[in-house]
């Protein structure tokens, strides 16, 4: 008497198990979320969109598709690559595919862009208080998405710095660990050199506020006008024309 019923619960149990592991494929291509392997009529496609988007970016640029380079999407005579709102050009990204032709399909695959580029890393341990000296840094490569944006990239932005806390060997710099040398003091005489075409004019006056060098100052002349310039690491003012 058991036999004829096990026979048919078991055939339906696997049909069950067989309907559901068609849905599991199914699942991930109607989302459209899922990244898919990359067939290599679609590859070019977003290797061209991708360079093309990244051209005038700093730096080396470094693109990888996390694909292989055969698989199962559709075919289309209208490809086209995108990126999704709010994406941006660093690091890993997901790249849209576009179908323009029928049959209408869109797939998204990731990919890596990766900024190559030097900054300035410290090449001992930078104690707080310190100002920094050339020796103190050294230049450093490596992919800039995955450093801070606001490392220190040119070593002229150290002249004239003190670090504000410490900073570990190898650790790359970064302008919020740095503050300028104040080189001027409210009140203090500074020389005012002003350049033009053909000239340059010396005169002596008060600085109006302290300043660091780099720092656009204010300095009141002997005759009481007052003039805008930038403070020098040597302390003087310098003004355009």
């Amino acid at each position: 008497m058991s036999k004829p019923i096990r026979q048919p619960l078991q055939g339906l149990f696997a049909g069950f198990i067989a309907v559901l592991l068609a849905l599991a494929v199914l699942a991930p291509a109607a989302h459209g979320a899922a990244p898919l392997p990359l067939s290599g009529y679609a590859r070019p496609v977003i290797e061209q969109f991708l360079a093309s988007q990244t051209a005038e970016l700093p730096g080396k640029v470094r693109i990888s598709i996390d694909a292989p380079s055969s698989s199962s999407l559709p075919p289309c005579d209208a490809l086209e690559a995108f990126l999704p709102g709010g994406a941006q050009l660093r690091g890993r990204v997901s790249v849209g595919l576009r179908c323009n032709a029928d049959p209408r399909w869109t797939r998204y695959v990731q990919a890596r862009i990766a900024i190559m580029g030097t900054y300035q890393a410290a090449a001992r341990q930078i104690e707080a208080g310190q100002a920094l000296a050339p020796a103190d840094t050294v230049v450093r490569e490596a992919d800039m998405t995955t450093l801070p944006a606001s490392v220190v990239i040119d070593a002229g932005q150290l002249v004239g710095q003190v670090a504000i806390n410490r900073i570990a060997a190898g650790a790359p710099v970064r302008r919020e660990q740095l503050r300028g040398v104040s080189l001027m003091q409210q009140g203090q005489s500074v020389k005012v050199v002003s350049r033009g075409n053909g000239f340059v004019v010396s005169a002596e006056g008060k600085a109006m506020a302290p300043a660091a060098a780099g720092a656009l100052v204010q300095v009141r002349m002997q005759g009481g006008q007052l003039v805008t310039g930038m403070l020098g690491a040597d302390g003087v003012v310098e003004r355009g024309n």
